[in-house]
């Protein structure tokens, strides 16, 4: 019997099972969690609520979940990042419920949202913080019966740790991004690498030579900034944080306001988790045919509707590709549709470094389960101590091996008594 879902095709559930087998062979840290989870079944009988990109990555985080035990319903956390035939695969070939179509409406995605929530969910699992959000405001019936939740983005984190100080949060959260394995590896060289692919496969334009402005250096704009400068661009970096602009001075990149930014740019990206990043005043400044594109999760960080109101007209120009034409008569352009550029343009982060990202997703899980009763309704970060062993699991997989401390060494670090 087929599990509920609502996807857009069932007929490409072979060719979802295919890369989703691909992507497996870059996610052996996963694999492992998955067999242990398979025997030692830490997730029995508790039924989850997925709010993630719906892509060959987060099918192998689904599966682990599954052989844990748990019964997960999983909506698309983006409309433009969900993988079709992925999701018929799940359906139809692993019996997990999807509600997910690429290029749904926004009255669809949160209809979506709502299906999973369906499940009645004891865990939820974020990435944005959507269902979070949707629980409080439109099912708060719900949510006596959630005994935690796990959280992927930096933006997500940012809104639940708003929510905790507020006394607004329901339940407690584990941000996942706060996890060194998730941060310093998905968030710099995924999103570095992804939103490159986006940008390219979009517009095939040649980024050497091109001033490129990245707005946001977090590790996110951190990884693009420094891949983009390796493909020969010239880079120019926005921020609002003192120690963050003095970073990237301090990394080789210009530093300044994005008002004298947007008078030299090619390309805009902005990776900040905030709105209006790209306001009307910088539209106003850029030249004839710059092109922008969002990595941040939400699609606020251009101001699209300013956009809409100083255009006379719009078309796509090539697939992923507005080309707007301002009442002065210049073009700018804006890629898959102010979204995740690297998941609306391309197929997001990489298996490899997902690989690190999901690990501590499912292990947060785990950890939930075992000790939601002693947490409060706060954001926690994972014991360190996980975090560690994900890291030496991936080592292992790649066939490193490091050192370790000798009990004189242990002691030196723990004493006092010792001085030169």
């Amino acid at each position: 019997m087929t599990v509920p879902h609502d996807i857009a095709d069932g007929s490409r559930a072979d060719e979802g099972v295919r890369r989703i087998e691909w992507a497996a062979r870059e996610m052996p840290v996963l694999k492992l969690i998955g067999e242990r989870f398979d025997k030692e079944k830490p997730l029995l009988g508790i039924r989850m609520a997925c709010c993630l990109h719906v892509t060959t990555e987060t099918a192998n985080l689904a599966l682990a979940l599954k052989a844990g035990g748990a019964e997960v319903a999983l909506c698309a956390s983006n409309p433009l990042s969900t993988q079709d035939d992925v999701a018929a695969a799940l359906v139809h070939r692993y019996g997990i419920s999807v509600y997910a179509i690429r290029g749904e409406d926004n009255e669809t995605y949160y209809r979506h949202i709502h299906q999973a929530l369906e499940n009645a969910p004891q865990l939820t699992m974020d990435d944005g913080a959507d269902v979070v959000a949707t629980l409080h405001k439109d099912r708060r019936d719900l949510l006596d019966g959630v005994v935690g939740g796990t959280e992927e983005t930096t933006t997500g984190v940012i809104r639940l740790k708003a929510m905790a100080a507020d006394g607004a949060l329901g339940y407690p959260i584990v941000a996942v991004n706060e996890s060194d394995t998730k941060h310093l590896f998905d968030n710099r060289y995924g999103t570095g690498q992804s939103t490159l692919d986006g940008i390219i496969r979009a517009t095939n334009v040649l980024i050497a030579g091109k001033i490129v402005v990245v707005a946001g250096y977090g590790w996110c704009g951190r990884g693009f900034a420094s891949r983009a400068r390796g493909l020969g661009a010239n880079v120019v970096v926005t921020e609002v944080d003192p120690v963050k602009a003095l970073e990237a001075v301090m990394d080789g990149f210009r530093v300044m306001p994005m008002a004298e930014a947007a008078k030299i740019g090619d390309f805009f990206v902005t990776l900040t988790g905030d709105r209006d990043v790209i306001d009307r005043a910088h539209l106003e400044a850029m030249k004839d045919g710059a092109i922008m594109a969002n990595s941040g999760h939400f699609d606020n960080e251009i101001n699209l509707k300013a956009l809409e109101a100083m255009s006379e007209g719009k078309r796509r120009v090539r697939d992923h590709v507005e080309e707007y034409r301002l009442q002065d008569g210049r073009t700018l352009h804006v890629l898959g549709e102010g979204r995740l550029v690297n998941l609306a343009a391309a197929e997001g982060h990489p298996a490899s470094v997902m690989d690190m990202s999901f690990a501590n997703q499912a292990l947060a899980a785990e950890w939930i389960a075992l000790n939601h009763a002693t947490l409060e309704n706060q954001v926690y970060e994972l014991p360190a101590e996980i975090d560690e062993e994900i890291a030496r699991l991936k080592l292992h997989a790649m066939g490193i091996q490091i050192d370790y401390l000798t009990e004189a060494q242990k002691a030196y670090l723990t004493s006092w008594q010792e001085g030169t």
